[in-house]
């Protein structure tokens, strides 16, 4: 590096690769190269200098690339330019693309190979293709099909303070309650994450973070930001597979991963061991149910059960392995800095131990949506609104139930999902389940679960009721309904059932509840007529 560069306080890497220029910043796990943090900026100043010929400080830039290096060098090219990213799903269709598009206003979009043509369909304006992003090489911006302006040399790229309060990251929830909503995030917001994480999970000079959750979401872009205020070492793999990513493991010494609870499992049916170079497992985007925790505890795994969401950055809370053993089914305490309040339905306090939704205040809350209507619905006195339902005890640890949009409304009567899972999933054999609200012409709403059998004892996808309550010769209806009946009230109690191999999930690992009402609409048994 030569000369006196000025960066805006926001661009991370550049400060990074001032401060520790030759540690190694980044490894791409699929081609066995890495970078260091100075090396990795250099590239990062070539790619925003070519960003500069399209859009500047202020501009909002699309992302279609899919997990990978190319994602890595565009994130931190858009910092150091202040303009706003807007990574999306690759595997969205291009209807739900254009609409993303569009609510954002987007001046520019860069794509791969793979999402070129959905991004010529999606947008009027500039379409940026990153050349090769499977290949560890600068990959320089081209415009298909448009005249491309004189680009600026390398290096010569104008400094744009930027703002740490001001919106720096536009990312979509799952929407699986829902149509998406558009989430601003600062940069402050971010290292107010970063910071906090730490205080729970710690931080070693020779940690290598695995990234193999998609980028687009904050679970698979957390990584990158966080190791690189570290100064420590990301390592990234573009698509998790359970072999290849055991072997990613062992190859790089691998000291901490993100995972979803189905990329846990997976791992550890293949015949996966830690390696003893794993400090912790992040375990998010989902609940975990006991069977699992269990099985990490058998195999030393070291989980940290944790509970966020987009609107705070990633975590709210995370368990300590020695929690999540002790204390069944708690994501822990909330972090630091980030304050919890339990309310009810009016918007006052509960008592310790009372259920009721989560508002989450705090340096790492996001200023708001973009539709400033979604913005006024979910702020009150007491923070952010998450539509999540559960209950803290005496120590602050956090139990979730559900999202508050998912309580089932039947006779009259709430009921909350996450209470019935609970109960479900304490049957020695379901091993998971889900609970959605069904229509009723008697009860407004009936309680539906999906059930997943025990490993090994179901005997087919689409296998159903035969005879009496019996499924198979594994999961008996019956004795299900009947393990529930000494633990919840009768109108909370499954009034429909089906089963699957596995529960339908989103990207970002939560459970699609509505193909898992699809599901039961489908081959689901009313078990009320059976007893």
């Amino acid at each position: 590096m030569t000369g006196v560069r000025e960066w805006p306080s926001s661009d991370v890497l550049a400060h990074r690769a001032e401060t520790t220029p030759d540690a190694t910043a980044v490894v791409d796990a699929d081609h066995d190269c890495s970078w260091t943090f100075a090396g990795f900026d250099r590239r990062v100043d070539v790619v925003a200098a070519s960003l500069a010929s399209h859009v500047e400080a202020g501009d909002r830039l699309g992302l279609l690339l899919d997990t990978g290096i190319a994602f890595a060098e565009v994130y931190f090219a858009a910092t150091r330019l202040g303009v706003e990213l807007v990574p999306l799903h690759v595997r969205e269709t291009a209807p739900e693309l254009a609409s993303k598009a569009e609510r954002t206003d987007l001046d520019a979009l860069v794509c791969e190979e793979a999402t070129e043509a959905t991004a010529l369909e999606i947008v009027d304006g500039p379409v940026l293709s990153v050349a090769d992003p499977d290949r560890a090489e600068v990959h320089e911006l081209e415009v298909p099909a448009l005249e491309r302006p004189v680009e600026p040399a390398a290096g010569e790229v104008p400094a744009n303070p930027a703002d740490p309060d001001a919106t720096h990251l536009v990312l979509f929830t799952s929407g699986t309650s829902g149509e998406p909503k558009a989430v601003r995030l600062t940069v402050g917001n971010l290292l107010a994450s970063a910071t906090a994480s730490a205080f729970r999970l710690g931080v070693d000079h020779a940690d290598r973070w695995l990234c193999c959750l998609p980028m687009y979401h904050m679970g698979g872009l957390a990584p990158l930001v966080r190791s690189t205020l570290y100064g420590t070492t990301v390592v990234i793999q573009r698509t998790f597979d359970p072999d290849a990513t055991a072997r990613v493991f062992e190859a790089y010494d691998v000291t901490g991963v993100s995972l979803v609870p189905t990329m846990c499992k997976r791992l550890l049916e293949s015949g996966w061991q830690p390696p003893e170079s794993l400090r912790f497992v992040l375990l998010g985007g989902a609940p975990a149910s006991a069977e699992l925790l269990e099985r990490c505890h058998a195999a030393d795994v070291p989980v940290y059960p944790t509970y966020g969401m987009t609107e705070t950055a990633s975590q709210i809370a995370t368990a300590t392995p020695a929690e999540a053993l002790e204390y069944g089914g708690t994501v822990g305490q909330p972090l630091v800095v980030t304050d919890v309040t339990v309310v009810d339905d009016d918007g006052g306090p509960v008592e310790t131990g009372e259920i009721g939704e989560f508002v989450v205040s705090g340096p790492t809350v996001s200023p708001g949506y973009l539709d400033p209507d979604h913005t006024d619905a979910a702020f009150t006195e007491h923070g952010l609104r998450t539509g999540d339902v559960g209950r803290r005890d005496d120590d602050g640890r956090l139990w979730v139930l559900n999202r508050r949009s998912d309580r089932i409304l039947t006779g009259g009567e709430n009921v909350d999902p996450g209470e019935v899972v609970d109960v479900l999933r304490s049957h020695p054999d379901v091993e998971d389940a889900a609970v959605v609200g069904l229509p009723d012409e008697e009860w407004g709403e009936r309680v539906g679960s999906l059930l997943v059998p025990m490993r090994g004892r179901s005997r087919g996808d689409r296998a159903g009721v035969v005879g009496d309550l019996s499924m198979d010769a594994h999961l008996d209806f019956g004795s299900v309904l009947e393990h529930c009946d000494d633990r919840l009230a009768g109108f909370k109690r499954p009034k429909t059932i089906a089963v699957i191999d596995a529960l339908p999930r989103t990207a970002s690992g939560t459970v699609d509840r509505q193909a898992v009402r699809d599901r039961l609409l489908e081959d689901g048994v009313d078990v009320t007529a059976r007893r």
